[in-house]
């Protein structure tokens, strides 16, 4: 088996559910065990923690701790900065994550499988080469939620989107 690139990277979660916290570094160290996995469960704590460490990959839900504010702290500090979340995942968040400079935006609905997710992320270099392959990946999981047609409700926003990432090879 190949070694994951998580093994010796930092890794951060933030979120509001210990149960979350919990599945995600199951997941991790059961792939990476040297993976330093660290967790927040309050916006204050997660801010303490990326002023005093860096971390190769923050992991932030929306909801409860503020996720779109340590979002801008997070790409401040050049952080790859991953947004998960279950009751903010709508159309506007996903907007709002791109347009922040986030890595990713990824459902709750999909925990089992984030760690494909974050390598994929860690391996990526270009933003916006991640955002391509995430979109690909997730385009039947938002379809079925949001509706075939939802990227017309701002279509000109997504033609542009998509214009920018033409040159990319999948």
């Amino acid at each position: 088996m190949e070694e994951s690139i998580l093994n010796h990277k930092s890794v951060l979660v933030v979120d509001d559910e210990p149960d979350v916290l919990n599945v995600l570094e199951e997941e991790i160290l059961e792939v990476a065990p040297h993976c330093k996995f660290s967790k927040a469960t309050t916006y204050e704590e997660a801010v303490r923690m990326m002023e005093s460490q860096h971390h190769d990959l923050v992991i932030l839900d929306i909801m409860g701790v503020r996720g779109f504010d340590l979002l801008e702290m997070g790409v401040k500090q050049n952080f790859k900065v991953v947004m998960l979340t279950a009751h903010a995942l709508n159309p506007e968040s996903l907007r709002r994550s791109i347009e922040k400079g986030a890595r990713a935006y990824l459902p709750k609905d999909k925990l089992g499988e984030m760690v494909p997710f974050m390598e994929d992320i860690l391996a990526e270099s270009d933003p916006l080469s991640g955002w391509v392959h995430l979109m690909k990946k997730l385009e039947g999981f938002f379809n079925d939620r949001w509706g075939e047609q939802w990227q017309m409700k701002e279509e000109k926003y997504w033609k542009e989107f998509y214009k920018k990432t033409l040159h990319i090879k999948l």
